[in-house]
């Protein structure tokens, strides 16, 4: 008999339900913070027409785009007319254009919606991937990224991150300064794409993918002593260092004004202190115009998200350029660190029932199913044991689960009127009256979800080794 293959594609996940419940909790303070900022939710189909995707991202972005094949009559043609997105910034683009007349003149949008790319597997790395995107739309103002900064460390301090940096570039800075290292213009592109990997590659690598792409060697030298300055937390010495390097270069001495401005704006933020000017950034993604951020931990290579200016894309679709900045959390990537960090609270990574129904045998089924029903009319997650079995296998199913109470109605509870509570934690029980089971148990919730162990006597341990 063949086994067929049960792994998933490669490049992709199942999600058990301990990963859909970090999952869901990570979404939920990214969405939470992104709507205290004023950005409102919109969603966008899985799939694009293919030349709304190509052309967006550049040489390297576009070996990445998963292209689907026509079908129908021209199936077997090899010819793609649409493709999963990339990201979720060009088709927000593409809305922009559809819906301009809809929309507020500064229109600011949140998005969590899966994307693909044809990558190589890694660490943190996917095909299929969640990104959580943020986008201010109509401004120029230096405002428009404070507030995205802010939002982001806002995010990050949420979930319990201490050690993240805002690593910071400007687009128009690089271009100053790939200028001033003698290279002409028509290359900086190519330049941008192998300076964008030097937080994965070593220098000498860098230089050589510079060559391999037409650039003079020395001027590659050149480009790269420029951009390696040595990484630190003192912006104000970089940008005196720019500032001097950049005086006669009349746009470059303008864009170093433009980053001044914008680190001063972000000390009245939740990313003060956070952010750090590194001339190495650069993001490959060839439609940045303006600033350029990514968000990083010191364990993980590569980050945990970035953005930027792009005030040309949106005209690609409209005909008219339209001011635009954004960034995107990688949700993965954020959930892969936090679990090797063991940062997820405990009533995430502890399931997802409150109290557990026992089942004392067949003829108490219903009774056992109004019992539940009562702990779910006081807002319980409730689990019913299924089948009359020894209490000890079922105490041992319930703390498989996680579960930390279980309602205990057997004969003589039922005589009573009452309803024994065991505390799976502790091992201590005690006995309610039924009629106050369901709120005696919502207070021993509330009391575990605020780290409080309840101090449950052992009042009666009739059912303890059944």
């Amino acid at each position: 008999m063949t086994t067929n293959n049960v792994q998933p594609a490669r490049g992709t996940r199942d999600f058990l339900p301990a990963d859909v419940r970090r999952r869901e909790y990570v979404i939920g303070v990214v969405r939470d913070v992104y709507e205290r900022y004023g950005f409102e939710p919109l969603e966008t189909p899985a799939f694009e027409n293919i030349e709304t995707l190509l052309g967006k991202y550049g040489e390297e972005g576009n070996k990445l785009i998963f292209k689907i094949l026509k079908r129908g009559e021209h199936e077997g043609s090899g010819e793609a007319d649409l493709a999963l997105r990339y990201d979720l910034t060009v088709p927000l683009a593409r809305v922009i254009a559809q819906y301009q007349n809809e929309l507020p003149k500064f229109f600011k949008r949140y998005q969590i919606q899966p994307v693909w790319r044809a990558d190589r597997p890694a660490r943190g790395r996917f095909r299929e991937f969640y990104q959580c995107d943020i986008d201010a739309i109509g401004s120029t103002s230096p405002v428009v990224e404070a507030e995205l900064l802010g939002a982001v460390a806002d995010v990050m301090t949420r979930l319990g991150f201490q050690d993240f940096v805002v690593r910071l570039n400007h687009r128009r800075l690089l271009s100053a300064i790939l200028e001033r290292s003698g290279l002409p213009r028509v290359q900086h592109g190519e330049a941008l794409i192998a300076i964008d990997k030097l937080d994965k590659l070593d220098r000498d690598q860098v230089t050589l993918d510079m060559v391999a792409r037409g650039i003079d060697r020395q001027t590659a030298i050149r480009c790269l002593d420029a951009f390696t300055h040595p990484r630190t937390s003192d912006n104000s010495a970089l940008l005196e260092s720019l500032e001097t390097s950049l005086s006669t270069h009349g746009e470059g001495a303008q864009v170093v004004s433009e980053v001044k401005e914008l680190l001063q704006l972000c000390e009245t933020t939740a990313a003060a202190g956070r952010i750090r000017l590194d001339l190495s950034l650069a993001r490959g993604l060839s439609y940045y115009t303006g600033a350029i951020m990514e968000v990083a931990v010191p364990d993980l290579a590569g980050s945990l998200g970035g953005g930027g200016r792009y005030d040309n894309l949106i005209g690609m679709f409209l005909g008219r350029d339209v001011p635009a900045c954004g960034f995107s959390l990688g949700l993965e990537r954020i959930i892969v660190v936090m679990t090797e960090r063991k940062m997820f609270p405990d009533s995430v990574e502890h399931g997802a029932v409150d109290v557990m129904v026992t089942l004392w045998n067949d003829k108490s089924r219903a009774d056992a199913l109004a019992l539940a029903a009562d702990f779910r009319r006081a807002g319980l997650r409730v689990e019913v044991y299924p089948e009359a079995d020894k209490l000890g296998k079922q105490f041992k199913y319930a703390s498989s689960r996680n579960v930390p109470f279980v309602a205990i109605v057997g004969d003589d509870e039922r005589a009573r009127g009452e309803v024994t509570i065991k505390d799976l934690r502790t091992g201590g029980q005690l006995s309610t009256p039924r009629t106050e089971a369901a709120a005696h148990v919502s207070r021993l919730v509330s009391l575990s979800n605020s780290s409080n162990l309840s101090n449950l006597s052992n009042v009666s341990n009739s059912h303890s080794n059944d």
